[in-house]
């Protein structure tokens, strides 16, 4: 996978079985295997979760945007294992040190970039960010194992 690729949301929803609803990322782009990628969320009021979270005043949950980076991690794995990832998935395991810096509301551009730490057998651990701009939101660091559906 070239560095210069941006995977659409098509090709997202061929690696991860996220769907609307909860498909968090409209494309991942600078993919260097093993190593990062950035994920693009553009935040839309149009969104479910903004009719209740808050009324008159719409967030984004600071769980949603920590789903986003576990899910452009997701990619990044299945980016890596290629062929060898038919017939698994990528599980969420845990977050450490979750931070929610600044809001996120409808109308910003979230990047999210995911660096991989650390790889052992089937489980992986990454450390993620979500800017708008130059300006952090959230970061957190978080681990995946990859298992047999």
């Amino acid at each position: 996978m070239s560095p210069d690729e941006i995977l659409d949301v098509n090709q997202i929803m061929d690696m991860i079985p996220h769907r609307y609803p909860f498909l968090m990322i409209d494309n991942v782009r600078d993919i260097k295997v093993g190593e990062s990628a950035v994920g693009i969320k553009n935040v839309s009021i149009a969104e479910p979760h903004f009719q209740g979270h808050f009324p008159g005043h719409p967030i984004m949950p600071g769980v949603l945007i920590v789903e986003a980076m576990a899910q452009t991690s997701a990619v990044l794995v299945v980016a890596a294992l290629g062929e060898e990832s038919k017939g698994k998935l990528v599980y969420f395991m845990s977050v450490d040190n979750a931070r929610f810096r600044k809001p996120v509301v409808p109308g910003h551009t979230l990047e999210i970039t995911v660096t991989q730490l650390q790889q052992r057998r089937n489980i992986y651990k990454f450390k993620g960010e979500a800017r708008v701009g130059d300006t952090l939101m959230a970061e957190a660091n978080f681990a995946a194992m990859i298992m047999d559906r």
